[in-house]
């Protein structure tokens, strides 16, 4: 009986010693080393990838954000936000157009519609936000070709908080944004030029151009 207690006795203080130094190692001195050494060489990324500008933080490089013209009545939950055309605008969020259940790029409604391809309801939101694209876009000395539009322009990424637009979106754009800022088509078309990242290491992805940094630098142009 005596052997029993002890042996009981060893293995509990065994598994509490166990415990204690599991504890440590895995919850106190890894943590530590692996955000020490993501700080030391991805401090940018470890911080969220945040961008600045005017030296305050105003996004992150990885989360979309709307750029909507303020509401006539703030208080007014069901009235449509429209977007301030004199910024490059961003796909859609969480859905399409102003149908969709995330409109402020919110990060506690990611995900996609969850709706099919032969959806009647689809197929509408796709053309009414295709015709919207296409008006929006018209100028008094371009005209945007419906064929032109391309499919990200009218529908979500899967996440819904996709930051980036593909070339050929912010091409259609550029002709508005000018003629709203009165600038240069040539200075708009070169800010998308510089903006725009090519495919990860030459082969993977598509080449797509961040709206936020875009933005940025447009304020930076038509501020000069």
């Amino acid at each position: 009986m005596n052997n029993s207690v002890s042996n009981t006795g060893r293995l509990l203080w065994a598994g509490l010693r166990a415990l204690v130094v599991l504890t440590i190692v895995c919850g106190v001195i890894y943590p530590l080393v692996v955000t020490g050494i993501a700080q030391l060489a991805f401090s940018s990324k470890a911080n969220g990838s945040e961008v600045k500008s005017g030296g305050k933080v105003v996004g992150s490089e990885l989360i979309g954000q709307t750029y909507n013209l303020p509401k006539k009545d703030p208080n007014n939950a069901d009235e449509q936000a429209q977007p301030d055309l004199k910024w490059f605008q961003p796909r859609p969020s969480n859905g399409l157009a102003a149908n969709s259940v995330n409109t402020q790029y919110n990060l506690l409604v990611s995900g996609a519609t969850n709706l099919s391809g032969d959806n009647d309801k689809l197929i509408k939101q796709v053309k009414d936000a295709k015709d919207a694209v296409v008006k929006d876009n018209s100028t008094a000395g371009y005209q945007v070709n419906p064929a032109d539009v391309p499919a990200d322009a009218v529908t979500s990424s899967g996440s819904g908080l996709d930051p980036q637009i593909s070339p050929a979106y912010a091409k259609i754009q550029v002709h508005r944004v000018a003629e709203r800022n009165h600038l240069d088509v040539k200075q708009v078309e070169k800010l998308v030029t510089d903006n725009t990242s090519g495919r990860i290491l030459g082969f993977m992805g598509e080449p797509g151009v961040n709206v936020l940094k875009l933005n940025i630098a447009l304020k930076e142009l038509t501020q000069k």
